[in-house]
Protein backbone atom coordinates (compact mmCIF):
# COMPACT_ATOMS: atom_id res chain seq x y z
CA UNK A 1 0.00 0.00 0.00
CA UNK A 2 3.01 2.27 1.04
CA UNK A 3 4.12 1.92 -2.21
CA UNK A 4 1.10 2.73 -4.35
CA UNK A 5 0.25 6.14 -2.32
CA UNK A 6 4.22 7.17 -2.87
CA UNK A 7 3.45 6.41 -6.92
CA UNK A 8 0.13 8.45 -7.25
CA UNK A 9 1.77 11.15 -4.63
CA UNK A 10 5.15 11.43 -6.79
CA UNK A 11 2.35 11.50 -9.79
CA UNK A 12 0.55 14.42 -8.58
CA UNK A 13 0.90 17.84 -10.97
CA UNK A 14 -1.23 19.90 -9.20
CA UNK A 15 -2.74 20.41 -5.48
CA UNK A 16 -6.32 21.43 -5.15
CA UNK A 17 -7.10 23.25 -1.78
CA UNK A 18 -10.70 22.48 -1.12
CA UNK A 19 -13.03 23.93 1.40
CA UNK A 20 -16.48 22.48 2.12
CA UNK A 21 -16.44 20.96 -1.54
CA UNK A 22 -15.77 23.92 -3.28
CA UNK A 23 -12.00 24.81 -5.04
CA UNK A 24 -10.29 27.78 -3.65
CA UNK A 25 -6.67 27.71 -4.86
CA UNK A 26 -4.34 25.53 -7.17
CA UNK A 27 -0.98 25.00 -6.62
CA UNK A 28 1.63 23.20 -8.65
CA UNK A 29 3.97 20.73 -6.81
CA UNK A 30 7.76 21.12 -7.14
CA UNK A 31 8.61 18.63 -4.70
CA UNK A 32 7.25 16.38 -1.56
CA UNK A 33 8.82 16.05 1.87
CA UNK A 34 8.02 14.20 5.50
CA UNK A 35 5.36 16.44 7.38
CA UNK A 36 7.40 19.01 9.17
CA UNK A 37 10.53 18.95 7.50
CA UNK A 38 9.83 22.46 5.92
CA UNK A 39 9.73 25.97 7.54
CA UNK A 40 6.19 26.94 8.76
CA UNK A 41 5.69 30.14 10.10
CA UNK A 42 1.95 30.12 10.25
CA UNK A 43 1.94 26.93 12.78
CA UNK A 44 3.25 25.37 15.40
CA UNK A 45 5.32 22.43 14.45
CA UNK A 46 3.75 19.71 16.45
CA UNK A 47 0.37 20.54 14.60
CA UNK A 48 2.75 19.78 11.02
CA UNK A 49 5.32 16.89 12.30
CA UNK A 50 2.87 13.88 11.82
CA UNK A 51 4.19 10.36 11.36
CA UNK A 52 3.10 9.25 8.04
CA UNK A 53 2.22 12.33 6.49
CA UNK A 54 3.70 14.32 3.60
CA UNK A 55 3.96 17.86 2.53
CA UNK A 56 4.81 19.41 -0.67
CA UNK A 57 6.74 22.97 -1.86
CA UNK A 58 5.36 24.27 -4.89
CA UNK A 59 3.82 27.70 -6.65
CA UNK A 60 0.08 29.30 -7.08
CA UNK A 61 -0.63 27.54 -10.37
CA UNK A 62 -0.72 29.90 -13.60
CA UNK A 63 -3.51 32.15 -14.15
CA UNK A 64 -5.16 29.76 -16.62
CA UNK A 65 -5.47 26.67 -14.25
CA UNK A 66 -6.11 28.68 -11.51
CA UNK A 67 -9.10 30.18 -13.21
CA UNK A 68 -10.10 27.16 -14.79
CA UNK A 69 -10.57 25.45 -11.38
CA UNK A 70 -11.04 28.09 -8.52
CA UNK A 71 -14.82 28.19 -7.32
CA UNK A 72 -15.65 24.73 -9.16
CA UNK A 73 -17.91 22.41 -6.86
CA UNK A 74 -16.40 19.42 -6.45
CA UNK A 75 -17.58 17.85 -3.67
CA UNK A 76 -19.41 14.59 -5.53
CA UNK A 77 -15.44 13.04 -5.16
CA UNK A 78 -16.09 13.24 -1.23
CA UNK A 79 -17.53 10.95 1.08
CA UNK A 80 -19.66 12.92 3.31
CA UNK A 81 -17.67 12.67 6.93
CA UNK A 82 -14.11 12.31 5.22
CA UNK A 83 -11.06 13.21 7.40
CA UNK A 84 -8.77 12.39 5.11
CA UNK A 85 -6.88 15.34 4.49
CA UNK A 86 -5.67 13.91 0.90
CA UNK A 87 -8.03 12.38 -2.45
CA UNK A 88 -5.78 11.34 -5.63
CA UNK A 89 -7.95 11.93 -8.52
CA UNK A 90 -5.78 11.19 -12.07
CA UNK A 91 -2.72 10.22 -10.20
CA UNK A 92 -2.35 6.86 -11.54
CA UNK A 93 1.06 5.88 -12.93
CA UNK A 94 1.81 6.52 -16.24
CA UNK A 95 2.43 3.95 -18.83
CA UNK A 96 4.11 4.87 -22.56
CA UNK A 97 3.46 2.85 -25.12
CA UNK A 98 7.07 2.92 -27.11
Amino acid sequence: MATFVANRRDNAKLAFMIYRGEVKAVYCIHSWFPAGSTTYTTRPEKDVNIDGRWEFTGSKAEDKIFNKYVGTDVSHHFNRGNSNPIFYLNCQEQTHNE
